[in-house]
């Protein structure tokens, strides 16, 4: 979908270059192991009105609550997508089973895997077929066997470590239903059972693919284009989504599918609260949010801290306020919050 009509901005003026997303974070600041109990957390949280900023804990979410409020949360799987060669000289993430013994995958160093290259899997022969101009590969088994059986959880780059078994239960989410993604939806990582059971909730789902890593390579942030994931809306959650007074996105996928949703509305649907009416559906996004952005559905945003010069920095931007925002970022780490997928969070009200 890329860039944004000029009807759906909030305002007039937006900060377009990469370097206006930018800022410098202590190494140390980077959480490599998440919290030994998930509900541990720190939350900032934002006042957009007001300008403020509290310093508060995630098990202190509930008192945020307003009545008819409504916590939608993607119901992802983190896939064990991560598997080595059995010489260990290549790494491999496979992204999709596209059909018998067809697989489309990254790999590292992608030098060694080119057009007709081979490795081994668990004694079963990987060929490349294809390069995507994404730099995917689609790879041809001898055999036709499941690589996810065998696989381990791919933590994110910044994780300087391998994965293990305490991170197959801690990066997912304590709801996770829709087996697809290869990145967790971190933000709904710092719920338990017991606090989803105390507020009003619903699932989307939106797999994350490998897009939400990539750097944006162009100073022109208009210029860049996002990968598309799969989402889908049930009508069940659809109902409550449209009879919910404050929505409250768990999480930057979450933000992207139910404003995706709401561009697909055309036209808009008699509305509810001056909002879109959103439609059950499955299908592809790759919208893009960056400043300005007129959001239709999304009144409030749990999301942890994101990369500088990412996209979901910049969507975070749009949804709070660039200038803002970052200032939140430099309090958040003078006072030593843990940052990016196994860190703390920020409640943007």
């Amino acid at each position: 979908m890329g860039a944004q009509p000029e009807w759906l901005c909030s305002d007039k003026t937006m900060s377009a270059r990469l370097s206006d997303y930018d800022y410098d974070l202590p190494q140390e600041l980077i959480a490599q192991r998440p919290l030994q109990r998930r509900e541990d957390s720190r939350m900032m949280v934002l006042h957009r009105a007001a300008q403020t900023i509290e310093q508060r804990q995630f098990r202190e979410l509930k008192s945020f609550l307003r009545p008819g409020d409504l916590f939608v949360l993607n119901d992802t799987r983190v896939l064990p997508a991560r598997r080595l060669s059995d010489d260990g000289a290549i790494e491999f993430l496979f992204l999709e089973r596209l059909g018998p013994k067809h697989w489309k995958c990254l790999v590292r160093p992608g030098r060694k895997m080119r057009v007709g290259a081979t490795a081994k899997i668990d004694n079963v022969t990987l060929r490349v077929e294809q390069i995507t101009p994404d730099g995917e590969r689609i790879a041809k088994l001898d055999e036709d066997v499941d690589l996810y059986a065998g696989g381990s959880m791919p933590l994110p780059p910044y994780i300087n470590r391998p994965s293990d078994e305490k991170d197959a239960a801690r990066y997912q989410t304590v709801f996770a239903h829709a087996p697809g993604a290869v990145a967790a939806p971190t933000a709904g990582l710092h719920f338990t059972p017991e606090m989803l059971s105390e507020i009003p909730h619903t699932f989307v789902t939106l797999h994350v693919g490998p897009g939400t890593f990539l750097p944006l390579r162009s100073e022109e942030i208009a210029e860049h284009r996002m990968h598309a994931e799969r989402f889908s809306i049930s009508p069940e959650a659809a109902d409550k989504i449209n009879n919910a007074e404050r929505i409250v996105a768990v999480g930057t996928t979450v933000v992207r599918v139910l404003e995706t949703a709401a561009l697909e509305t055309r036209p808009l649907k008699a509305v509810r609260f001056n909002k879109p009416q959103i439609q059950p559906r499955s299908g592809k996004t790759d919208l893009f949010i960056y400043p300005p952005f007129g959001f239709r559905v999304v009144d409030a945003l749990l999301t942890n801290f994101h990369l500088p010069r990412s996209t979901l920095l910049m969507l975070v931007s749009a949804f709070a306020g660039r200038e803002f925002l970052l200032r939140a970022y430099d309090e958040a780490i003078r006072e030593r919050y843990r940052f990016y997928s196994y860190g703390d969070c920020m409640l943007i009200l």
